[in-house]
């Protein structure tokens, strides 16, 4: 949880649908490692990797502007399956920026994954925060979601996870209160109007999303699942005004329905981890998840907007 780490390290902690060996696996195994290591929109390349006490890893991340960022993490301790510590942020040129100790524990088919990054002070900290939001770092674990999830069942999916400073039980009414979810909802620059709103299993919402230039984008959710306060489902759609399936006007291979699924998760007392799974459903046609694939950076740009929103109206409540 939150409360364990110093005013001098960051915590993260993410639950994988997966065993052990294999979320190990995917960060040991430099094809793996290749396939979601670094914020969405960037690529690597692998030099060299040795992953045992007192081995290195060599590595270049590429930015989306074309940036190079070469990397040398020395790994101080490694306990297969179970626990690694290693300086990162270091190159050749540079000292590593901050300590990371990550541990990886069964949930009897799960994983549970600890991660503390130590820096030298709290203000460091703070700062190193600030970056990582702005960078988009945390995206890094919710690429390692989605490339866990398609080795498992070959699906395709988007996952995006943020903590927020209000309790479980407030998040949650925040998410399923018509009331609420029409101050937030909505990528930075809209505004959701909810036409109708019978939200619980079997229920449904239509709503109005307005954008830049009064453009009007209707849209249905299909409730299936509510479990208060922990995680709802549902699927959605574009719409006409009189509720008929129709497409995005201006992407018109996005994928008919998505199904999504929305986990919170206590972090203390007075925090919340929202935990966001987008997941193709129906016959999609390969063009539609193509464009499904290609569209992640910008779904977390659309979602970041809408956590803005939520944080800001959050310190109101």
């Amino acid at each position: 949880m939150a409360g364990k780490s110093k005013p001098n390290e960051l915590y993260i902690e993410r639950i994988y649908d997966a065993p052990v060996k294999m979320v190990w696996d995917a960060w040991v195994d430099p094809k793996q490692v290749a396939q979601w290591w670094g914020p969405r929109g960037f690529t690597l390349t692998n030099h060299s990797k040795d992953v045992r006490t007192g081995g290195h890893w060599n590595y270049t991340m590429h930015g989306p502007d074309g940036v190079d960022y070469p990397n040398k993490t020395k790994y101080l301790e490694v306990e297969k399956y179970s626990r690694m510590v290693y300086d990162h942020g270091g190159n050749d040129d540079q000292p590593p920026l901050f300590r990371v100790t990550v541990n990886f524990i069964d949930l009897k088919g799960k994983t549970r994954m600890e991660m503390t990054m130590a820096l030298a002070t709290a203000e460091a900290a703070a700062e190193t925060k600030k970056f990582i939001k702005k960078a988009g770092g945390n995206s890094t674990w919710d690429r390692l979601a989605e490339y866990l999830e398609m080795e498992s069942t070959q699906e395709d999916t988007f996952v995006i996870n943020q903590t927020f400073d209000a309790p479980l039980n407030l998040m949650f009414e925040v998410w399923t209160d018509p009331k609420h979810l029409s101050q937030w909802m909505g990528p930075a620059g809209s505004k959701i109007n909810y036409l109708r709103a019978d939200i619980k299993p079997g229920g449904s919402a239509f709503y109005c999303m307005m954008g830049v230039g009064d453009t009007k984008i209707y849209g249905k959710a299909n409730y299936l699942e509510i479990v208060k306060p922990h995680r709802f489902v549902y699927t959605q759609f574009f719409c006409d005004e009189n509720e008929n399936i129709s497409r995005h006007p201006m992407a018109p291979t996005w994928p008919e329905i998505m199904k999504t699924t929305v986990s919170l998760e206590a972090e203390g007392p007075e925090k919340t981890r929202v935990t966001i799974k987008w997941e193709v459903v129906g016959d999609a046609t390969p063009a539609e998840r193509e464009t499904f694939n290609k569209s992640k950076l910008g779904m977390s740009q659309g979602w970041g907007g809408s956590f803005d929103k939520l944080e800001e109206y959050l310190t109101k409540q």
